[in-house]
């Protein structure tokens, strides 16, 4: 799990970057789509359980979004490189932590 708690205007422009509806979202990380509308509609650390925040950045991870920390210039997210192609889905994408 990551020790930095992912933002609602990150998950907003997370969703944005892919074009996923929050029904999509919702799909992809296996919630609701109450959940998901409730995690994105603050700017700050959504009042979700951290268990549906972890399946939230995985979707949106999974997707393609890679988050922006702090570091002083303020979060955000981003395409990865290696992005999915559309259609595609992992069953899991490594953070280059595991072993």
């Amino acid at each position: 799990m990551h020790a930095t708690p992912i933002t609602g205007a990150q998950i907003r422009a997370g969703r944005a970057l892919l074009r996923w509806s929050a029904q999509q979202l919702a799909d992809a990380s296996r919630l609701g789509v109450a959940t998901i509308r409730r995690a994105d509609a603050t700017d700050e650390v959504p009042q979700i359980t951290a268990a549906n925040a972890a399946a939230i950045r995985q979707a949106l991870e999974t997707g393609g979004v890679e988050f922006i920390w702090d570091h002083g210039r303020g979060v955000g997210v981003r395409l990865a490189r290696h992005r999915m192609p559309e259609g595609e889905h992992a069953d899991f994408v490594s953070d280059g932590n595991e072993g």
